[in-house]
């Protein structure tokens, strides 16, 4: 059983059990091209760029154009979550936690999820027929080099656009961009009062709009450091078909006794899942000094 459950006995004179401040949902899922696979690997192909030939003559050969194919591979790996409520345990406090354990494991579940998303948007991604080349987001994607002293500016914003539309990246996919508080917070505190800018950054900061040079924004506290210039947080820039989400089994759960452990209530969650970067000319890399 957990050896905090003796936190919620009637010595604390509560009456419920409260959930701490957490990320509960997942931030992500719906942010990327989400699939449903089966085995422990998938692999997902890819059509590349031709170009039309110049008819020189009449009646002349019929040209071959050689479509260029790639492909991109998902390993799949197993999350669980689970914990264990003695009866004795629910009759000396004054609610059966359980299913607040199930909230619990369930907000675990679903950052999880976002865990796995914002690596492989930074990871090298698994390429080739049988997913053997690795293929590194290159320095191109990115709005700076990551030893710049700047935190979130809308010069970067407006480089991160750029580099899509340099990419001829279509404007009709949705464009996201995640970032951290203190991302919103430097945008605030760089940007002119008197400008129109200030007034959208102040609008997104109360929530009042979710979108700004054509990103819709997404605040996240999972996003990672860079491993050389620690004090740079990595934001992104992508389209909803850069990064791949795959799922062999969903979020499940099962609360049920445990005969093995003196018939006490086991709260399970589980599931399967993968992420691989799709293209890297979609997802452009943002280093915010913080």
């Amino acid at each position: 059983m957990s050896v905090n459950i003796t936190t919620s006995f009637v010595e604390q004179y509560s009456a419920n059990v409260s959930m701490l401040a957490q990320q509960t949902g997942s931030k992500l899922r719906s942010a990327v091209d989400v699939e449903k696979v089966r085995g422990k690997n998938a692999f997902f192909d890819q059509i590349g760029v031709t170009a039309a030939q110049l008819k020189t003559s009449r009646h002349s050969d019929t040209p071959q154009i050689d479509t260029p194919h790639s492909r991109r591979r998902v390993s799949l790996a197993t999350y669980e979550w689970a914990d264990l409520v003695d009866d004795a345990d629910k009759v000396r406090a004054l609610i059966d936690p359980t299913s607040t354990y199930a909230r619990a494991a369930a907000a675990a579940m679903n950052r999880s999820i976002d865990d796995v998303i914002i690596t492989a948007m930074n990871a090298s991604a698994n390429t080739g027929v049988a997913g053997g080349t690795s293929t590194a987001l290159p320095s191109t994607q990115k709005t700076a080099t990551s030893d710049q002293s700047d935190g979130m500016t809308i010069a970067k914003l407006r480089s991160a656009k750029y580099i899509l539309d340099n990419n001829d990246v279509d404007p009709s996919l949705k464009r996201y961009l995640v970032c951290g508080p203190k991302q919103v917070q430097d945008l605030l505190a760089t940007t002119e009062v008197t400008s129109s800018d200030y007034n959208t950054v102040k609008a997104l900061a109360s929530g009042q709009v979710d979108s700004f040079l054509g990103f819709n924004f997404i605040m996240s506290t999972r996003l990672n450091k860079d491993a050389t210039y620690t004090t740079d947080r990595l934001c992104f820039g992508f389209t909803e078909d850069a990064v791949k989400l795959a799922i062999g089994n969903d979020v499940s759960a099962k609360i049920s006794e445990r005969a093995d452990k003196s018939y006490s209530t086991q709260v399970y969650y589980g599931m399967d899942i993968g992420a691989v970067r799709m293209e890297e000319e979609k997802v452009v890399q943002i280093p915010c000094n913080e």
